[in-house]
């Protein structure tokens, strides 16, 4: 049974009873006797202790351990916590053939991120300029899609101060929070690394930062093949957590064509930890965008609406997996039940579609393999 800590008021009492139990005649204290204020004192003192007690229990364990102590605890696994990293890509503008964009050249983004050049660049024969850059601070806010309107900092002879991003500004991510943290130090402890099992795939998958959720298919291209998928919920939450880039293998690896984007961040950080013989994909999962009918809740507030759609949402996420995991309707209809105001409803349809082609569920939702479910629109009727 769990040891309850006694509260501060409770040890004042605890003491002040013991103080009138050795007092002849069983006294009373006064309100302000020496002997109050020393039993006060030390009722003090001995909460400090319990305080103290209290935190080298919840830290000497990693499921309870905060800060410092759940690294230590993660370290000896070789799970660090993932830091925040910058988001990189390139910038294209019109030039005159021959104009240098030197390295380092500050470049902002409409939406006020700045970018400078990791090396310089130099305008070619039709007057296109096109240089690598970096997000000066690192986080999700660097990630920004192809034709961002992007200008220079500082003008410069010869390139219009204003171009676009030529690809898509990738990799940025934020530092990783104590709770997702301490969920992957207790995968580390719960499934110990086995030289290129399948859990090790998913746990390698999520150590990158901005990599959430990660799910291991075997020979999915053919035999001696391993197919991992991603997903970045927050870095990506634009596209919905879907990795923005194009399926493929490591840079390193000369038996297929290399990913680009969110995907080759990932594949190279496979690549010295995966077994040599091993041939692996990173992929982006497809959608399975699911259109839910609620009969009953036509009046149903923007708030509820809101709640309804965070729930289902939420049921998605725990259960979906590109690998053809069932999604059951009934947790659907439970979550969607615990929220307020939602009695007397009925989830009369479920519709996904998968590359175009629209399939009703009248039962659980399985996907196809490779795609994903998530929630796209709720229809409401009376």
């Amino acid at each position: 049974m769990p040891y309850s800590r006694p509260s501060l008021t409770d040890l004042r009492s605890m003491v002040s009873a013991d103080i009138v139990s050795g007092l002849p005649n069983g006294q009373a204290l006064l309100r302000y006797s020496n002997v109050r204020v020393l039993g006060d004192v030390q009722a003090g003192l001995a909460h400090l202790h319990y305080g103290f007690l209290d935190g080298i229990a919840r830290d000497a364990v990693p499921w309870t351990a905060r800060g410092e102590y759940l690294a230590a605890w993660g370290a000896l696994k070789n799970v660090y916590l993932k830091p925040a990293t910058g988001a990189t890509g390139a910038v294209q503008f019109d030039a005159t053939p021959g104009a240098i964009l030197d390295e380092g050249a500050e470049i902002n983004a409409a939406s006020g991120v700045a970018y400078r050049t990791v090396q310089a660049a130099t305008a070619s024969a039709t007057g296109r300029l096109t240089a690598s850059v970096a997000a000066l601070l690192p986080g999700v806010s660097g990630n920004c899609p192809a034709g961002t309107v992007m200008s220079l900092g500082v003008a410069v002879p010869g390139v219009t101060s204003q171009g676009r991003a030529s690809s898509d500004l990738t990799g940025g991510a934020n530092t990783e929070d104590q709770e997702a943290f301490r969920v992957r130090v207790m995968d580390a402890y719960r499934a110990p690394p086995r030289g290129g099992a399948e859990l090790d795939y998913v746990t390698w998958a999520k150590s990158v930062p901005g990599v959430t959720r990660a799910w291991c298919l075997r020979n999915g291209y053919g035999a001696g093949t391993v197919v991992v998928y991603i997903m970045l919920d927050a870095a990506q939450a634009g596209h919905d957590g879907f990795p923005v880039g194009q399926d493929g293998v490591a840079t390193d690896e000369p038996r297929g064509v290399p990913a680009i984007g969110d995907q080759l961040t990932v594949a190279n950080a496979f690549y010295p930890l995966q077994p040599v013989t091993a041939l692996v994909y990173v992929c982006a999962p497809r959608r399975n965008s699911l259109t839910l009918t609620l009969e009953g809740l036509s009046g149903a507030s923007l708030s509820t609406r809101a709640a309804i759609a965070q729930a289902v949402a939420g049921v998605l996420m725990l259960s979906g997996s590109p690998n053809r995991a069932v999604v059951s309707r009934t947790d659907i209809v439970t979550a969607i039940r615990a929220v307020p105001q939602t009695a007397g409803f009925v989830l009369s349809g479920i519709v996904g579609r998968q590359g175009g082609v629209e399939t009703e569920y009248p039962g659980n939702i399985t996907s196809d393999q490779g795609f994903l479910p998530i929630l796209e629109n709720i229809i409401y009727r009376p």
